[in-house]
């Protein structure tokens, strides 16, 4: 009889276990509304690079409620399901995966960082699932993949217009303290390239993204003497770390900056003192677009604050109404979607008139920009 009870209250604890698994199991899968179509994002929305997702994450939910507005698409609403890539290639992999296999979108806005969108590209390839970034920069991500195209330029651009214009102040050495990920470095191998084909020579020290302590190295880059300093983080939050324990060492070179560093307006203000002067090249924003202009007071109204890194919140906004247009023209179809981007010509967005080649890459570049008074401008 105690041996009955025993298999009993066995039995009665497998049926319970069987049970909360089949109820997690089925509530943690993402159920999307048959009146809605469903893409998905991805972006860093933890660590030192969430200072670019979270606005990035914030400007897409503003575009989609003004598509779901104006009607959606076909009558549907437009979902978005969001995971944080976190700027490395193994969580971009893991995002993909997941969008992909658990989720079924066929259709991402995203990677946002270089090293996601490297990673991501093999597992949309693999199931014809359309990638679109509005911030990926790297060089390497040109002509990739068929599914992958965005609508920000490559850093080929940015990596050129520095060196020329290190080139046309007479500078004959460049140091350049870099992240090792795949932005910094694509920025890196533009610059050299060309900054040695001009007839200059680069020096350089690599540090890990969890790098906090950079004096050892800048120290190693001043002794080689250069005639001016190249700061290529990943973030906002290394470069700052970098400018400051730059300042404690009392070392005053000419600076260069990427577009990390120059797009983040609070670096700058709080740097302003050892960045005035500094160059840098950006993706231009137009002022007196008024679809820029909707784009960025939309977003004020919401946050009470405008965005950062205002070239990156150009893009990211038109990304989502490129994705309406595509699926409006072509469908849900991650293959016909992702051809459709390489047809794209003159399309009129915040960030001006988009024209996407037949390599993936949005056609146009970088302009000089220099620092005054704690403020980036075009340097004229």
């Amino acid at each position: 009889m105690k041996n009955l009870k025993l298999v009993i209250w066995a039995v009665i604890v497998l049926v319970v276990v069987w049970l909360g698994y089949r109820f997690w199991s089925q509530s943690s899968e993402k159920t999307v509304s048959p009146d809605t179509t469903a893409i998905g994002f991805m972006g860093p929305l933890s660590g030192d690079a969430a200072a670019y997702g979270e606005p990035y994450r914030r400007m897409i939910e503003l575009a989609v409620e003004e598509v779901n507005n104006e009607g959606g698409i076909d009558g549907k609403f437009l979902e978005v399901i969001y995971e944080d890539s976190k700027c490395n290639g193994k969580d971009g992999a893991n995002a993909a995966q997941k969008l992909i296999n658990v989720d079924k979108v066929r259709v991402i806005i995203g990677p946002f960082c270089s090293s996601e969108s490297l990673a991501a590209i093999p597992v949309a390839e693999a199931a014809a699932v359309a990638l679109l970034s509005p911030g990926a920069s790297s060089p390497d991500l040109t002509g990739k993949s068929r599914f992958f195209s965005r609508n920000y330029p490559s850093d080929a651009t940015q990596g050129k217009v520095l060196a020329e214009a290190a080139n046309q102040r007479g500078w004959k050495k460049v140091a350049v303290l870099q992240e090792q990920s795949d932005y910094p470095l694509g920025i890196y191998k533009a610059f050299s390239e060309n900054f040695e084909k001009l007839g200059g020579t680069v020096v350089k020290e690599e540090f890990p993204t969890n790098t906090t302590d950079f004096r050892s190295l800048l120290t190693k880059l001043k002794a080689e003497k250069p005639d001016a300093l190249l700061i290529d983080p990943q973030t906002p939050a290394n470069g700052e770390r970098s400018l400051k324990q730059l300042s404690d060492l009392k070392w005053k070179p000419a600076l260069m900056i990427n577009d990390a560093v120059a797009g983040d307006p609070k670096t700058i203000e709080n740097n302003k003192d050892i960045l005035e002067g500094a160059l840098a090249a950006e993706f231009g924003v137009d002022p007196e677009n008024p679809k820029f202009q909707h784009a960025i007071q939309t977003y004020k109204d919401k946050y009470g604050e405008e965005p950062p890194f205002q070239s990156y919140a150009q893009t990211e906004y038109d990304a989502v109404f490129l994705v309406r247009d595509a699926l409006l023209a072509v469908g849900y179809d991650g293959a016909a979607v992702a051809d459709w981007y390489r047809t794209v010509v003159d399309w009129e967005g915040a960030s001006g008139l988009t024209t996407i080649g037949s390599d993936g890459d949005r056609v146009g570049g970088h302009v000089l920009k220099i620092v005054k008074n704690g403020k980036v401008e075009v340097l004229k």
